[in-house]
């Protein structure tokens, strides 16, 4: 099996201190760098669109939503992990390049859809087409056995930090 950088630190930290459990590094250290290769792809795929990370996340999270496309502004908080204040900054600016919509939540005069423009549609979609062809070629020495146990290994792991009081 080759070796990568990690086994390199990991080497490194136990000529230095071969006092201490190292198992971590070789798991969470390889997280931590893939998902910096990962952050680097989602670029790629998004500046083929002229869409920065932010704008993708909110207009992927309209799709995901379903026809008509639209969710309350503390839903976009939900599903994007931002601040109210950050969200209305996003949701501004994607308005401003006519990707989104506000709309007046009918029965309720304070209320306000955010909405996927017909524009921000074919935008996220094209958008979301580039990035699963990135992600495939990042998994593409992986077979689908293998793919499905990390899947359900990364899951694991995950739960620990989306589990309520975390």
């Amino acid at each position: 099996m080759s070796t990568d950088d990690v086994d390199r630190v990991i080497a490194a930290w136990h000529r230095e201190r071969p006092d201490l459990d190292l198992a971590p590094l070789a798991v969470l250290s390889r997280v931590s760098r893939l998902a910096r290769r990962l952050d680097l792809a989602r670029d790629r795929a998004f500046a083929a669109h002229d869409l920065a990370s932010w704008e993708f996340d909110v207009l992927v999270a309209l799709r995901r939503a379903g026809q008509p496309y639209r969710l309350t502004p503390g839903q976009l908080l939900a599903e994007t992990l931002v601040t109210s204040g950050t969200m209305t900054n996003r949701v501004d600016r994607l308005e401003e390049r006519g990707l989104v919509a506000r709309q007046p939540v009918p029965d309720d005069r304070r209320g306000t859809w955010v909405a996927l423009t017909s524009a921000g549609r074919a935008l996220v979609d094209a958008a979301f087409e580039d990035l699963l062809a990135e992600e495939r070629a990042l998994l593409a020495d992986l077979d689908e056995p293998a793919r499905v146990a990390l899947g359900d290994s990364l899951r694991i792991l995950l739960l620990q930090f989306e589990a309520p009081g975390s």
